[in-house]
């Protein structure tokens, strides 16, 4: 089978806001065989960055556009996606956003080979069995404690097991304050249930304002401190990784590579290491962290805030893990994650998901339900057109 087409589809919310939500808009990819197949990704970063990405001309043999290692490649085993994975790796090397076009793009292939070959996507992995996970509610942090509590009690009496709340001036203002809202989300969540917090880079390099955070986040029982620093901030990381603390301390979801995530585990010293397919270059990097981690000792998790499409590509790499149980659920997307797909992996009554059993990613991308948010996009190069919106056929 050869890839015949490669079409991406912009998508947003009427009005993107400033919150911290990456729900909002989308970049969906549909990969065509010449036979037919088709299968869809989904990249996670600016939509229009990624369109230029992969349609931009080249400036040099490493600067190529992504396009240019895909288009008429023939993909008929799981080997031939990591053969073209090499060559966009090669000829974009200096394309600094390919790896964000790519990951939508090779989603959208292991979908395509996993309808072809009847077959879910964890089993072209490698894995024999699907094990159930946990999932968390990835949320916001409130505007006030009072705010925290509440989303945190509407979270369990929904059904969650574990949430986690983030940004939304968490680590910008004084530690007390912190502090307050942390004891706010344990107090709604109960004492039984898992808490996790995401300080989202808010300290940079300062080791020391995230210690101040530390005690507070131990006083209420926090499994992780989530991404205190810089992505590449290994020194930072190590440092307060292995201070004495019982929390632990996480990060990888912006790693775009699998070498900067491996280091993030090797360097920075993390306890818990989460990829996002959408970002690292797509499925087949993601596994290779996932392979990397269980040899460390260290447990893989998902990373994703968006659809889900975007969820059962995420939740592939680890699937077959029995150990690695804690898996991220976008559990406030906006209308257009929600619109993307006609079917949603729904936790069960014990708060566990399954990565589908169904060939490809298991997911049907609801046209009608997209068409309202869909961006018409041109580019132009000296009048000629080098990008053009796909029509979308209902």
């Amino acid at each position: 089978m050869r890839i015949d087409s490669i079409d991406l589809f912009y998508a947003a919310m009427p009005e993107v806001t400033l919150e911290a939500d990456g729900s909002q808009d989308a970049l969906l990819v549909r990969v065509v065989g010449d036979d037919g197949s088709v299968g869809w990704g989904e990249c996670e970063a600016s939509p229009l960055t990624s369109i230029s990405a992969f349609v931009t001309p080249r400036s040099h043999g490493v600067c190529q556009p992504v396009s240019a290692s895909c288009i008429g490649e023939e993909v008929n085993t799981p080997a031939d996606i990591y053969r073209i994975s090499a060559l966009v790796a090669r000829n974009s090397m200096d394309l600094l956003q390919a790896a964000h076009t790519w990951s939508g793009i090779e989603m959208a292939l292991w979908d395509l080979l996993g309808r072809k070959l009847e077959q879910p996507v964890w089993r072209l992995l490698g894995y024999s069995q699907s094990y159930k996970k946990t999932v968390y509610a990835s949320m916001l942090m409130g505007e006030d404690p009072q705010s925290t509590y509440q989303l945190a009690a509407k979270a369990v009496k929904d059904g969650f097991k574990a949430v986690k709340f983030g940004w939304g001036g968490y680590g910008e203002k004084d530690p007390a304050i912190d502090a307050e809202h942390v004891m706010a989300a344990r107090e709604g969540i109960g004492p039984d249930a898992t808490l996790l917090i995401d300080a989202g880079q808010i300290w940079e390099d300062d080791v020391e304002q995230a210690a101040l955070r530390v005690p507070a986040l131990q006083s209420a029982r926090v499994t992780w401190l989530e991404e205190p620093f810089f992505a590449d901030s290994f020194q930072s990381y190590a440092s307060l990784a292995t201070r004495p603390s019982t929390v632990a301390i996480a990060g990888g979801e912006a790693a775009h590579t699998e070498k900067m995530a491996m280091n993030l585990i090797d360097f920075g010293k993390v306890k818990f290491i989460q990829i996002d397919a959408a970002r690292i270059g797509g499925i087949g990097p993601s596994k290779k962290v996932a392979d990397y981690a269980v040899q460390k000792g260290v447990t893989y998790v998902n990373h994703t805030f968006t659809s889900h499409l975007a969820l059962s590509a995420s939740m592939q790499a680890f699937a077959g893990l029995a150990e690695h149980k804690i898996c991220e659920y976008p559990a406030e997307p906006k209308s257009l994650a929600v619109d993307i797909s006609s079917n949603h992996l729904k936790p069960d009554a014990q708060g566990e998901i399954l990565a589908p059993d169904a060939p490809g990613l298991g997911i049907e991308v609801n046209l009608a339900g997209l068409t309202p948010y869909l961006r018409k996009v041109e580019i132009l190069i000296d009048g000629k057109e080098v990008f053009k919106s796909p029509d979308l056929v209902i």
